[in-house]
């Protein structure tokens, strides 16, 4: 019987024995806005659970600068950031958002400017997100973000920002 016990033992994580167990893991962002100048630092999810509250941080935080209007963001596109600093080894970084939603007016003055802006853009669905890491060649986030696989990538080496979203996966 104690040849049991101390076998049941041995297969437990390290912590259990002792009476001290891990925590649930913590998904955590770190973000800086480039408009509005606002920061923000939230831990989203633990294990599998959202929390409501952070979300609706994040959706705030994300919302369209122009005008102001705050859409509820899919949070896979959360996980794919996280999934993404963890990926290059920078997840503490502070990911720098160049733009987050967009409403169709947004989307519409952005397009009379650029031709790089998609007529029915992810950003308007709240499933798009711009983004730099400081100290991180765009090009090192683009490739690993092409690893992953989680959606669509865009890079814009001239304006050194990468556009991620939750949507079918394919590149430009």
């Amino acid at each position: 019987m104690r040849l049991f016990l101390l076998a049941g033992l041995l297969l437990l994580p390290s912590g259990f024995a002792s009476g001290t167990l891990p925590g649930p893991r913590e998904y955590h962002l770190r973000m800086f806005h480039t408009h509005s100048h606002e920061r923000l630092d939230v831990v989203y999810r633990r294990d599998s659970v959202y929390d409501p509250a952070a979300l609706a941080k994040l959706d705030r935080f994300l919302r369209d600068h122009r005008a102001g209007t705050v859409k509820h963001y899919d949070p896979r596109l959360f996980d794919l950031l996280n999934e993404l600093a963890l990926k290059i080894g920078r997840s503490e970084a502070e990911i720098y958002v160049i733009c987050g939603y967009r409403t169709p007016g947004s989307n519409a003055f952005l397009r009379s400017r650029s031709s790089a802006v998609a007529k029915r853009s992810l950003h308007m669905e709240a499933e798009a997100i711009d983004i730099r890491l400081p100290g991180v060649r765009t090009s090192l986030l683009r490739d690993a973000a092409l690893v992953l696989r989680r959606g669509g990538v865009g890079y814009y080496a001239r304006s050194d920002f990468l556009h991620v979203d939750v949507g079918r996966v394919r590149r430009w």
